[in-house]
């Protein structure tokens, strides 16, 4: 909203603030100031001047040369080059030692003339084009008005002014007015706000015009007929207030009634008597119905739009725009002004289905003041019957009823300064309460305030909390800490979150962020289940991120990809991240949101140059990335060989979990890796963050003072048998004394058989409370041997 401080000034007097100290304290108010423009800031020494006579330059066909009357003894010479100067004119002079913006001026020599001076078009002076009549935009400005030569520009111009620019919050639409600026700003200075009287002189001729609602999103509307207007350019005064806010002016009475939009902030709108008829029905629009709107843009409407009818078709979109085919025009000499309150949510929907806005939209969502809608009306008709000569007919055409009764809201004293942590007065209170035009009951500790319309935003009783405390001001709140401080924690979830960042950021990976959004092909990779559907977006930015992801996994690939063709041939990175799984093939119900961590590891896993080894990334790099992983988390994981789409076959891994399946872990499909990433061997894997936690509390033991004994033992079995299976049994027939079970070798080949392969095992055995006899490890072992050759049909290799 922008304000201009020479028209708030007709309303309370700021006469003593500058735009800056004003912008202050209404900005410690609770309404940000975003910008304050100096509007004369680079102009000084600018008059009106008048044309005494023009004569080709002798030198410059494009040239002219006239004698000005700029209010002095003698008349000066200035050489002009804009094609509409004629003699007779009033136009603007910027005398030597003016100041335009950028712009010095200076006696010169203009092929050989002298020229004491400029004569300026309006963009000079730093108007935007859009501001200046079409007929002036290649030339210089000209006067209408009766003006006096040397008359001071800027003040004609209304330049002498400031104009605040103020970041509104959608509550505060009682200050998208002047009024509501008017009423804030009285507050701030402890003074009162003024308001124009407003009288309306009807004509005996009484109107027969007709208003007919037939929707409940209109629960009131109002007209006023005008006859024998005469459409034309707009006084400057007005043209100067709309200028300064923002607004191109167009004619007399569609500047009516932005001034009076910008005024009050009840949107307005004239419709062409003649076109539209005696009759106005207000309605749903029909499915498929057609309209053109002012901007010549056809539009089809569907029942969800209120619009505003001639008994027939529609004339205007209610609250959002007006329709070309009542458009007030030059020929225009009579008009139906209307004034209406409109159902926010209405209005709302109809602009954002159909992607239009305007001022009065932008106003009618937030909500007007009820109170405003009948008076906007009569000032706007007080207006157009003195600018346009219009004569307004008898009676005010009525349809509905508005509620106008204040809100009440109950609060106290005490709860008012338990909230702001002071010890204000109750009477103090009262008197900042009222400085808004808010009426005060004070009967001990109870306040009771009566809130009119146009405050919206206040409520409840934390909202006159506010208000006290924003007039009582800021700076004066004492800083206080709650009596009843709680230590500040993160949630179980949360806490859960870090330490699995924490954990694979010390073994090595690197934390990656990828976009959610990825293309068709690649969202329904490494996804083994198959009830899942792609939800691609309805307008998406490119076909690269058109679907929601459904695994991590080719985000962090691209990462690799992007890394690896810049000479990073090392890498390991990880994501913790949601992804989104639909399995409502109708897309009618929502994605489940299933947050999981994924890794992926490229070229070596470790290098010591000084020593000369070097570790390849492969399967048991990154199985002992997840195991370490599960044992920090106090899990326990098992493996089973998976076949997975978009996965290597021979060297990939379900992830179990209790028996359930929380994701994988194995190497990619060497033809997709290389042929969509440009990667030779990558290897991965991805997890259910949220299952991976230990449902049983983390135990300490205390460890044991006596030594432990080490078993080997090597095994020849089948091939289908797996080294998860074998670890179980170990465990099962030891017993208690058995501590901890390591595969240390894996063998194939000749020397075991075909089909046959060889696990090594290393078994630690202790007694916590004495030393163990070797009579008894070898007799657990026995017990091991035995039940080995029993479950797999085992032989024990030498």
């Amino acid at each position: 909203m922008l304000v201009s401080k020479q028209w708030l000034q007709q309303f309370v007097d700021v006469s003593q603030k500058t735009g800056e100290e004003l912008a202050d304290l209404i900005t410690k108010s609770g309404i940000e100031v975003e910008g304050v423009e100096v509007r004369d800031a680079e102009l000084n020494n600018i008059v009106v001047g008048h044309v005494l006579t023009k004569e080709k330059h002798p030198e410059a066909d494009k040239l002219n040369v006239t004698t000005v009357d700029i209010g002095q003894e003698e008349p000066v010479q200035i050489v002009c080059g804009a094609p509409n100067i004629e003699a007779g004119q009033d136009v603007i002079v910027a005398r030597v030692g003016a100041r335009l913006p950028g712009i010095k001026i200076k006696r010169a020599k203009l092929r050989g003339v002298v020229s004491e001076g400029m004569i300026c078009s309006l963009e000079e002076l730093g108007f935007e084009k859009k501001y200046i009549r079409e007929d002036e935009q290649a030339g210089i400005h000209t006067f209408r008005e009766p003006v006096t030569p040397g008359q001071d520009v800027l003040e004609l111009l209304g330049l002498h002014d400031e104009v605040l620019e103020l970041g509104l919050t959608p509550n505060r639409s009682d200050c998208l007015s002047m009024y509501g600026v008017a009423h804030e700003v009285a507050g701030i200075l402890n003074t009162t706000a003024t308001f124009p009287a407003i009288d309306v002189t009807e004509d005996e001729e009484k109107t027969k015009l007709a208003v007919t609602l037939d929707s409940e999103e209109c629960p009131f509307y109002a007209a006023r007929e005008i006859k024998h207007v005469a459409i034309g350019e707009s006084p400057l005064w007005l043209k100067n207030r709309l200028i300064a806010n923002g607004i191109r002016p167009i004619n007399n009475v569609v500047d009516v009634t932005n001034f009076v939009l910008l005024e009050t902030g009840q949107p307005l709108h004239s419709f062409d008597a003649e076109k539209l008829g005696q009759q106005i029905v207000v309605r749903q629009a029909k499915a498929g119905e057609s309209f053109q709107t002012l901007d010549e843009v056809e539009r089809t409407l569907d029942p969800s739009m209120l619009v505003i009818t001639d008994g027939e078709k529609p004339v205007a979109l209610a609250g959002v725009m007006g329709g070309a085919n009542t458009e007030v025009d030059a020929t225009t000499t009579s008009i139906i002004l209307e004034s209406a309150y409109f159902a926010p949510t209405s209005v709302r929907k109809t602009s954002r289905v159909l992607g239009l806005r305007s001022d009065s939209s932008s106003r009618f969502e937030k909500g007007v003041d009820p109170r405003r809608v009948l008076l906007a009306l009569d000032r706007a008709a007080a207006l157009i019957a003195e600018l346009a000569g219009g004569t307004v007919l008898a009676g005010t055409v009525e349809g509905g009823t508005l509620q106008l009764d204040d809100h009440l809201i109950e609060a106290s004293v005490s709860y008012i300064n338990h909230r702001l942590g002071m010890e204000i007065e109750g009477t103090v209170m009262k008197e900042l309460l009222e400085r808004l035009g808010l009426e005060v009951e004070l009967s001990g500790d109870a306040l009771t305030v009566s809130v009119p319309t146009r405050r919206q935003d206040l409520m409840i009783p934390a909202d006159i909390a506010e208000e006290v405390a924003r007039l009582y001001g800021y700076d004066a709140l004492t800083s206080s800490l709650p009596q009843e401080a709680s230590r500040g924690f993160l949630p179980k979830r949360n806490q859960h979150r870090r330490q699995i960042r924490r954990l694979l950021q010390g073994a090595g990976l690197s934390q990656a962020i990828t976009y959610s959004l990825t293309s068709e092909q690649r969202a329904m990779q490494f996804n083994e289940q198959t009830d899942i559907h792609p939800v691609k977006l309805a307008m998406p930015i490119s076909e690269a991120r058109s679907t929601l992801r459904t695994s991590l996994i080719p985000g962090l690939l691209e990462v690799a990809q992007h890394n690896v063709a810049r000479q990073h041939a090392d890498l390991a990175y990880y994501e913790l991240g949601s992804v989104y799984l639909q399995r409502d093939a109708s897309l009618e119900t929502l994605p489940i949101e299933q947050e999981l961590v994924a890794g992926v590891a490229v070229g070596l896993a470790e290098q010591h140059r000084a020593h000369g080894t070097m570790v390849k990334t492969d399967f048991f790099v990154v199985k002992g990335i997840v195991e370490t992983l599960a044992e920090a988390l106090n899990v326990t994981l098992t493996y089973e060989a998976a076949v997975i789409d978009s996965m290597h076959p021979g060297r990939t891994a379900r992830v179990l979990m209790d028996g359930e399946a929380i994701g994988f872990v194995g190497q990619v499909h060497p033809a997709l890796s290389k042929e969509q990433y440009g990667l030779k061997e990558v290897y991965v894997f991805e997890l259910d963050a949220m299952k991976l936690h230990s449902k049983e509390p983390v135990v300490y033991q205390e460890m044991s003072r006596f030594p432990s004994m080490t078993r080997d033992i090597a095994i020849v079995l089948n091939q289908s048998v797996t080294a998860s299976e074998v670890e179980q049994v170990i465990m099962q027939a030891a017993g208690p004394l058995l501590q901890h079970v390591t595969l240390f070798d894996v063998y194939t080949g000749d020397n075991v058989g075909e089909n046959k392969k060889s696990f090594a095992f290393s078994l630690r055995y202790q007694n916590k409370e004495r030393t163990l006899v070797d009579e008894e490890v070898t007799a657990a072992h026995e017990h091991v041997v035995t039940a080995l050759t029993k479950a797999f049909d085992a032989e024990l290799r030498a």
